[in-house]
């Protein structure tokens, strides 16, 4: 019988054995009602046929149904109306009426069962596809193990990128708020719909006197290039650059700016996002710099000009007035005190002029032009060893070659300055000056053995926006040219570390100079 039952729910449509078990089941009810008169009597004739209507539109269908009704109206009729055993009514009103409402009820029955039967048949059919369906994917599954892999690691960044374009433009955005940047977010009309608290803090302006306004008249935007081009560029992938911003309380402020084209779906552009930084106390420090470099360099040129006049005007006054000292001492008309103080003028001339030749070569060496900066070196470092009763040591590997003029000028500053500050300040015997050149890199060291600097004055000399002259000045001077400056100083002495990046210009500098001379 169950397995009856299981076939009848598999079917939509009724075949012959539904009829027939929808028959059977209209007669065995009608059989039913026979055997219970005696206990019944003749009220509710049609109790057990309701039972055979529900039997049958649950499990055989709307035809069963129908003739299993006929069938118990019939049955009823003939067998348990008066007059029994006929078709003859005694009250027909009374019993037509009740044969027409058992027949309305259960045509509702039916229909009930009917969308039962057709629910369960659905129900079926969608567990089987689903069975279908997981074994297809049980069978896949291996298949995609390493496909779904690959995907899970580019979903995961497609999607982290995905939440952060939509963080830029949720209106209320706690990251965007706690970022130090000035954000804002505007819509297609150029007006802003989003100011976080970096902008309020930068700008002075708060979120709601922002919202609505147009971007770049609330801040007097002053652009590099014409708008229209930057909005362009904007659309095209980004836009970045420098822009000045007029803030609430009139004062001007430079920005780092970044923008960026917000688009839906569809690749229609629906805003745009600007993320400005803050660089004016850089962009200061730039100026400084360049401020600084420029007076190095102006320093440099005047030393230069002044060794050159020294040279090739006082010092050939001083050589002309040494000449005719000396076309006086053959002269015989000269008394015995003026012959001393001929000669003690003379000698006051040459330490004269030899003071001047050195005071000449310390503003700027013409050797460091001439010769390089190694045989310039080489004369400092012996003229300093002579005055300063220091040991001084010249070492170099065996790469090092000419360097442009900028380099060599400033290498040799440097070590100039901290020479003299290991014989004013270290009170160290010995220094050793090393210098070294690797592929793209010229690294100069100078070591005493001195006492060392305090961590507080190296802190001081090696600070952002720390400037003048010694160690500072050298530190001006070497990241003019790019490079970088370290001091490495304790009791046991003070290593001062600059190295320089080697352009393709300084690169090729000594095989210039060379074909030039």
């Amino acid at each position: 019988m169950a397995a009856v039952d299981f076939e009848d729910m598999r079917k939509t449509i009724p075949d012959a054995r539904d009829y027939l078990l929808g028959v059977i089941t209209a007669l065995i009810a009608l059989l039913l009602r026979h055997l219970l008169s005696p206990l019944l009597g003749m009220e509710n004739p049609y109790l057990t046929a309701w039972a055979a209507v529900v039997f049958s539109a649950w499990y055989c269908g709307i035809g069963p149904s129908i003739v299993c009704t006929l069938i118990s109206v019939f049955g009823v009729w003939y067998w348990f109306l008066p007059y029994f055993n006929s078709f003859i009514l005694q009250n027909p009103r009374t019993e037509i009426s009740g044969m027409v409402l058992f027949s309305a009820l259960s045509g509702l029955v039916i229909a009930l069962g009917e969308a039962n039967r057709q629910a369960r048949a659905r129900s079926v059919r969608e567990v089987e596809e689903r069975r279908r369906i997981e074994e297809e994917l049980r069978n896949a599954q291996a298949q995609l193990e390493n496909r779904v892999q690959g995907r899970t690691a580019e979903l995961s960044l497609a999607n982290q990128q995905l939440s952060q374009e939509a963080a830029k433009v949720r209106a209320q955005a706690e990251w965007l708020d706690a970022a130090n940047d000035a954000i804002f977010v505007g819509a297609s009309d150029e007006r802003i719909t989003y100011w976080n608290k970096g902008a309020e803090r930068l700008y002075g302006w708060s979120r709601t006197e922002a919202l609505g306004k147009s971007a770049h008249e609330l801040l007097r935007t002053e652009f590099p290039l014409p708008f229209a081009e930057i909005a362009r560029l904007r659309e095209l992938g980004g836009w970045q650059g420098e822009l000045v911003h007029t803030k609430r309380d009139a004062t001007q402020v430079t920005v780092a700016s970044q923008w960026t084209s917000l688009k839906d779906q569809h690749d229609n552009v629906t805003g745009w996002i600007e993320i400005n930084r803050d660089i004016t106390d850089r962009k200061a420090a730039e100026a400084a710099r360049q401020l600084t470099a420029r007076l190095l360099k102006m320093q440099d040129d005047e030393r230069q000009r002044i060794a050159r006049e020294l040279h090739d005007s006082t010092g050939q006054m001083v050589v002309a007035l040494i000449l005719n000292l000396g076309k006086l001492k053959t002269s015989g008309n000269l008394t015995a005190e003026e012959t001393r103080i001929l000669f003690d003028s003379d000698g006051l001339l040459q330490n004269l002029n030899s003071e001047l030749c050195a005071i000449s070569y310390l503003l700027h060496p013409p050797l460091l032009d001439e010769a390089g900066l190694w045989t310039a070196l080489e004369w400092y470092v012996e003229g300093f060893t002579q005055h300063s009763g220091i040991a001084a040591a010249l070492e170099r590997n065996s790469t090092f070659g000419r360097l442009n003029s900028d380099l060599e000028v400033a290498i040799f500053r440097v070590v100039q300055e901290c020479l003299t500050n290991v014989r004013r300040h270290s009170g160290s015997s010995e220094a050793t000056v090393r210098l070294l050149r690797f592929s793209g890199e010229v690294r100069l060291e100078v070591q005493d053995r001195g006492k060392g600097i305090p961590i507080e004055k190296r802190s001081t000399i090696l600070s952002q926006g720390a400037s003048g002259v010694g160690l500072r000045g050298v530190r001006e001077r070497v990241l003019q040219l790019g490079g970088d400056l370290s001091i490495d100083s304790n009791g046991g002495g003070t290593t001062v570390i600059a190295t320089f990046p080697i352009t393709q210009k300084a690169a090729t500098a000594s095989d210039q100079e060379l074909a030039a001379a």
